[in-house]
Order: C-alpha cells, then sequence, then structure tokens
C-alpha cells in the first residue's frame, strides 16, 4: 500500500471512495486537523451560502445576522454524529475509535463543503435561467458525500454494506435523541438561570430598603 501525506490522503480517499477510506484505515492515516480544519470550512461556507449568495437568487429578505445557528448547523450536527455514530457502533461491535470517526466522517464531507463554496461563486455570475448548473453541482456534492460517509463508516468499523446501512439509520435515531437531551438541558439551565437572576434581583432590593 502507499505511504501518502496527510494532504495526499484527503485527496486519495475522496477520489477513490471505494477503496481509499480502507487504506486509510490499514496505513493508519488521517489527520484531526486537517478534519477539523474541513469543519471549519464548512462553518464558514454555510455563512457565504445563506448571506452572501447571489441577489438573482436570495429568496429570503435580509435577517439579523447571529452565529449561533450556523454552529449548530455545522460543528454541533457533526459532533452529534461522531458521539452517536460511536456509542451505537460500540454496541453493535465495531473497530472504530471516536478519533476515527472524526477524521473520517470530516474528511467524507468535502465534497459538500466544495459545492458550497462553488455554489456561491458562480450564484454571482449566472443567471436565474441558469440555475441548473448551480443544482447540478449541489446534486453533485451531496450525492459524492453521502457514498463517501458511506465508505468511511463501513471502513472504520469493518462492517458489511448491511450493517453500515443499519449502524447509519441507528446513527441518525440516537443523534435525536442527543439533540432532544441537549434542548432539554439548554431549557433547564436557562430556567435555573433565570430563577438565580429573579432571587439574586430580590435580595439585591430587599438590602437597599
Amino acid at each position: 500500500m502507499m505511504d501518502l501525506t496527510q494532504k495526499q490522503w484527503v485527496k486519495h480517499t475522496v477520489f477513490h471512495p471505494f477503496e481509499g477510506f480502507e487504506d486509510l484505515r490499514w496505513k493508519k492515516g488521517g489527520s484531526v486537523l486537517f478534519a477539523s480544519i474541513v469543519i471549519v470550512l464548512w462553518f464558514i461556507g454555510v455563512i457565504l451560502y445563506e448571506n452572501f449568495y447571489g441577489q438573482q437568487f436570495m429568496m429570503s429578505s435580509v435577517r439579523l445576522f447571529s452565529i449561533v445557528p450556523y454552529i449548530v448547523q455545522t460543528i454541533i450536527l457533526f459532533l452529534t454524529w461522531v458521539v452517536g455514530n460511536w456509542s451505537i457502533c460500540t454496541l453493535l461491535e465495531g473497530e472504530g475509535t471516536m478519533k476515527k470517526i472524526y477524521i473520517y466522517s470530516a474528511y467524507a464531507l468535502i465534497p459538500y463543503v466544495v459545492q458550497l463554496y462553488i455554489q456561491v461563486i458562480m450564484s454571482h455570475f449566472l443567471t436565474r435561467d441558469e440555475s441548473i448548473f448551480i443544482t447540478t453541482v449541489s446534486v453533485i456534492g451531496t450525492i459524492w458525500s453521502v457514498v463517501l460517509m458511506f465508505m468511511a463508516i463501513k471502513a472504520v468499523h469493518q462492517y458489511s454494506v448491511s450493517k453500515t446501512i443499519f449502524a447509519i439509520i441507528l446513527t441518525i435515531v440516537a443523534m435525536l435523541l442527543i439533540l432532544v437531551l441537549l434542548v432539554l438541558l439548554v431549557a433547564l439551565f436557562q430556567q435555573v438561570y433565570v430563577f438565580a437572576t429573579s432571587i439574586y434581583t430580590e435580595v439585591s432590593y430587599r438590602l437597599k430598603v
């Protein structure tokens, strides 16, 4: 098997989906740094996509900018996928560690991330009648990443095709449960904060009186 640099491993996994991740696993390749860069670029790409898309394609009016939704849509969602997949596949005797799931999943997102930037650039040069080209880029990038993600999970856990499908379905269910628990936890902390603030305000008022 080849001995590649980290950058070459990224290229190899993206352009050779059916053997790239298997090679990556056996050679113990992959970089947390490169994977994290992909996630950061995804985060930035979503912001650009939502706020700097070509005016001729913009359907919604200008709204107040908040970074929180973008963090949830990208970083939180990705970490939830990693934790959910690790927890499920641990029960299903998967061989992947959380670190490997993180790296492989991030590499699988590269085509999707790239197509976000391509869409934004194309939206400033094409007309609405030429939107088919943007749609084509979006579909190709999305399908490419879906295939890569499937192969990544299959390789990292050494599953069969059917077991990989089963694991991905359970991972999505686990993600929903994790997100619900996070929402409940945030709501609980908000209530505690409001309660504590109310007590502090009342005590401060009493002391002043």
